[in-house]
């Protein structure tokens, strides 16, 4: 179970998914092991002359067989025994000979071992396997002890089959595994099976694929087999792969009544998790002490909350430490007060415990920051997060405009969810990485799965107003006003708040300005409320564009849509679309261009209004003819973060709409006067 609670989520324009091997890695495996010539077992060549189905170009290898061997020894003990062979169909695919297993205190490498099967000439046997630390990311855990055996198989070249084998054994946090039938590349056989000790039962939970019964069980073993699953492939703004891959999750259960680290339901997960977290949340008189001088000059429970969650942002630095059950148990609170860090599960204890000197409850909640990794379909189980954030119960009677995040809880009440790891994110809201998402809220008496709210789209908006004025020459100049709130603030903040030089705080406005215009240049340019998180963040810039307009004769022609590029190209591709689009957060963005006319010249025609109105999105525009100048004004809205494959369709007629309107122009003549 790699996947941990300390995440830091780090704002980005687009969501991404990271290729199978990491870039940062490939001066580590430069070095590669030592490559010996010897027979590969027989079920290696067993698989050389499958015959497989057609795959198109784009196919980059097969998994021709995958076998993973559950074997349960105690509570305290399951031994993992795992086999995997790729045929390789392109040079893109020669990423699929380098086998990655982790291991960390608790969980140990026993043995490791790789094969290649060339097309032409003798096989090649790998046993020397490095040991490496996964990559430094910034934001990310400072100590850990989870690291990656990596085993670099030879020639992994069109036409050869690449093959492993390992063994793995752990004291597991809890009694639980994941079959992850489902891979980028297709599938074409995959086995499972799981031993138990006698006495023991276990459950099988399928999602993302119908339930395949197993095998007739022998000596308390259970075999299941899938074949033919066709590869995932990236499409743009896709949910997360742990969201739509075919999975099947296998709950252990031994004699004699429950544990505390078996589970089935997302109330059996929070009883683990409050037990991980008891006495974690005690305070300390230098802990009330802090409390105390924070609130002191507050005066009422809105302020005295606002106080401590700037604290916790900003006084506590994001620092994690992993090691062992680490990964998931936050540290007390009284460590993270003292050293001042600590992860996403510490900053939330420590606001918890500080919140509670005010008389003031709240409650984890055990989120994944990629919006779709867990939904209510999905089985409990705990390797679906990697975050946590608290849901802050509110006194009965307080109500704030600034309170937009919350939740109306049938038996807690009103509910405030709060990320004390977001220090760009105000007290109040949430980002678009949990809104709409589930997650586990973690109560003493029912946890239960719960959808975080999704903010009106008015939090999350760039107004841009733009004065402006033209010549007869078609040249452009003046005056843009930007006004940003919600992600579009975070985002920006995120990215100049370690700038020093005046000319990278401009970086942003000339990006704006390249997506519209062929040329520009800046005459004057200031940052509004960098520091400021409670405020809107916003940009002041003037600028000038050389032939702006375009001469036509005796003709001008203007484009009113000045800046800002909203059109789409993700849905124009050939293929039809199998997932889902994502949107980062809901959104509506408003724009304004005043463009005052060049003299002597008058308005012959101008672009019709827009509607584009649909249950995900919206965006209407009107150019109008005013006095000496023309005015051009758009709204562009998200509604929904979420639009299905059956609307696919719908999204590319709506951003072609879009793409037409920002291409459209304005006609000025010489006036006849």
């Amino acid at each position: 179970m790699r996947n941990k609670l300390c995440c830091n989520p780090v704002p980005r324009p687009r969501s991404t998914e990271r290729a199978p091997l990491c870039l940062l890695w490939i001066v580590i495996l430069a070095a590669s092991p030592r490559a010996l010539a010897g027979d590969a077992p027989p079920w290696m060549h067993a698989l050389v002359n499958t015959p497989l189905p057609h795959y198109d170009e784009k196919t980059d290898a097969v998994l021709l067989y995958s076998e993973t061997n559950v074997i349960v020894l105690s509570a305290d003990k399951i031994k993992t025994h795992v086999r995997e062979a790729y045929k390789i169909l392109r040079p893109e695919g020669r990423e699929y000979g380098t086998a990655f297993v982790y291991f960390n205190s608790h969980r140990k490498v026993t043995s490791i071992r790789g094969w290649c099967i060339p097309a032409q000439g003798k096989d090649f046997e790998v046993k020397d396997a490095t040991e490496v630390s996964p990559p430094n990311v910034p934001g990310g855990e400072l100590v850990m002890d989870v690291k990656d055996k990596v085993l670099h198989i030879p020639a992994p070249s069109p036409g050869n089959v690449i093959g492993y084998e390992y063994e793995v054994e752990e004291q597991p946090f809890v009694l639980q595994d994941t079959w992850y039938l489902q891979r980028a590349a297709p599938v074409r056989q995959s086995l499972y099976s799981v031993q138990l000790p006698p006495g023991w039962e276990y459950k099988a939970s399928w999602f993302n694929h119908p339930e395949t019964k197993p095998a007739t069980a022998t000596n308390n073993q259970w075999n299941w087999a899938v074949s033919d699953l066709e590869g995932i492939r990236k499409e743009d703004e896709m949910p997360p792969m742990r969201g739509v891959a075919a999975q099947m999750t296998v709950s252990f259960f031994p004699p004699g009544g429950a544990v505390i680290n078996e589970f089935t339901t997302w109330q059996g997960m929070g009883a683990w998790y409050l037990n991980l977290t008891s006495a974690r949340r005690d305070t300390s008189p230098e802990i009330k002490q802090q409390v105390a001088a924070l609130t002191a000059s507050a005066h009422t429970p809105l302020e005295k909350m606002q106080a401590i969650a700037q604290f916790v942002q900003r006084d506590i630095r994001y620092v994690a430490i992993e090691l062992g059950i680490g990964g998931w148990q936050p540290h007390p609170a009284t460590d993270v007060f003292s050293h001042r860090y600590g992860d996403c599960k510490d900053k939330a204890t420590l606001t918890a415990a500080m919140l509670n000197e005010v008389g003031v409850d709240s409650y984890y909640v055990v989120i994944n920051s990629r919006r779709g990794s867990v939904g209510p379909d999905a089985p409990a189980r705990a390797d679906g997060f990697n975050h946590v954030i608290l849901a802050i119960k509110l006194p009965p009677g307080l109500s704030d405009p600034s309170l937009i995040a919350t939740l109306q809880h049938p038996k807690l009440g009103k509910l405030l969810f709060f990320d004390p790891t977001n220090e760009l994110t105000p007290f109040g809201q949430i980002g678009g990485y949990l809104q709409s998402n589930y997650g586990l809220l973690v109560v003493p008496d029912g946890s239960e799965l719960v959808e975080l709210p999704q903010q009106p789209a008015t939090s999350n908006s760039i107004q841009r107003t733009g004065k402006l004025t033209l010549d007869a020459s078609g040249k452009l100049q003046g005056d843009v006003r930007e006004l940003r709130f919600g992600d579009r603030a975070m985002l920006e903040r995120h990215v100049l708040r370690s700038t020093t030089k005046a000319t990278d705080q401009i970086k942003p406005i000339e990006s704006v300005l390249a997506d519209s215009l062929s040329t520009f240049r800046i005459t004057k340019a200031t940052v509004v409320n960098l520091q400021l998180t409670d405020q809107p963040f916003g940009f002041n810039y003037s600028f000038e564009s050389e032939n702006y307009a375009k001469n036509a004769g005796s003709l001008l022609l203007v484009r009113p849509r000045v800046l800002g590029v909203k059109a789409e190209p993700l849905l124009e591709t050939k293929e039809p679309r199998k997932f889902p689009i994502e949107f980062a957060a809901p959104v509506r963005d408003t724009d304004t261009f005043e463009i005052a006319l060049p003299a002597g010249y008058e308005v012959d025609d101008l672009p019709p209004p827009v509607d584009a109105d649909y249950s995900f999105a919206s965006y209407h525009s009107k150019t109008e003819a005013t006095g000496t100048a023309i005015r051009y004004t758009r709204t562009f809205e998200v509604k929904e973060l979420s639009v299905p494959v059956s609307k696919a369709d719908d999204l590319k007629t709506f951003y072609r709409i879009i793409a037409t309107d920002e291409r459209n122009t304005a006609v000025l003549k010489l006036s006849s006067k």
